[in-house]
């Protein structure tokens, strides 16, 4: 599998909870071996598409508007791999750059910042789509962003929302998938994020310390990134994403919930 590290997180975070790729491959369960980690934020080329079963693009400290070089020629990279079908799932920056990619419109949100553990809700266009099956209509997400998607590229549908965001989840074809929250957080990231920004938050008239007191377990998203991983790099037998979502929640699968 391939991880697209579109950023790393200032020191201070860092310093508490890592670097991404830790962050993803803990998420994940995957051993070091199994993923090529691609820092495209430090210049690093990207492999021709197809070489890897599936691709992650990370979250990242930049703004897509800002059209850095490296992340120009990501958006041409991602172009070609949803053109050839290779499965790809675009977290937060991964999100909004996917969209970018494929002729959405991208900028900041108009109502601020959206940042804590927030809840998100399936819209009805959810319903088919196997990669949402057996998800609770509405879920707590860890969340922080402050650009978001503006317009959706044609033929992409929203499949979920926030109250502040109408693009959540997004699907842009059968194999290409992306989330404006971070499944990849732990509510020790979430924390750490949060603490580091308290006094702008502050200044934004939000409440770091009521956002800390809502912090908890994501599941969910924790489930949909690995049913994504499941299905598409194989790293788990077919059938298991049940499993996993009864193993991210907390639940046995013998026992009535």
């Amino acid at each position: 599998m391939l991880l697209i590290q579109a950023g790393t997180p200032p020191e201070d975070i860092r310093a508490i909870t890592g670097d991404l790729p830790q962050w993803f491959l803990t998420a994940i369960g995957c051993r070091p071996e199994t993923i090529d980690i691609v820092k495209v934020y430090e210049g690093e080329s990207l492999p021709e598409p197809g070489q890897h079963r599936a691709a992650i693009i990370t979250g990242s400290w930049s703004m897509v508007t800002d059209q850095h070089p490296w992340s120009e020629a990501t958006a041409k990279w991602i172009r070609q791999a949803v053109t050839q079908g290779m499965p790809l799932m675009g977290v937060c920056y991964g999100h909004q750059l996917m969209a970018h990619a494929l002729g959405g419109i991208v900028d900041y949100h108009p109502d601020g910042r959206e940042m804590g553990c927030l809840e998100i809700e399936q819209l009805s266009a959810a319903e088919p789509d196997a990669w949402l099956a057996g998800c609770p209509p509405r879920f707590q997400a860890h969340l922080t962003h402050l650009q978001t998607i503006l317009c959706l590229p044609n033929g992409a549908r929203a499949l979920a929302r926030s109250a502040h965001d109408p693009h959540q989840i997004v699907r842009y074809s059968p194999t290409a998938v992306s989330v404006q929250f971070h499944p990849e957080f732990t509510s020790e990231v979430m924390a750490a994020c949060i603490n580091a920004r308290a006094q702008l938050l502050r200044a934004e008239g939000l409440d770091p310390a009521a956002m800390l007191q809502g912090v908890s377990p994501t599941p969910t998203p924790l489930m949909l990134l690995r049913r994504f991983i499941e299905t598409h790099a194989g790293t788990a037998p077919a059938g298991n994403a049940a499993a996993s979502l009864n193993a991210a929640m907390g639940k046995h699968p013998e026992l009535p919930q």
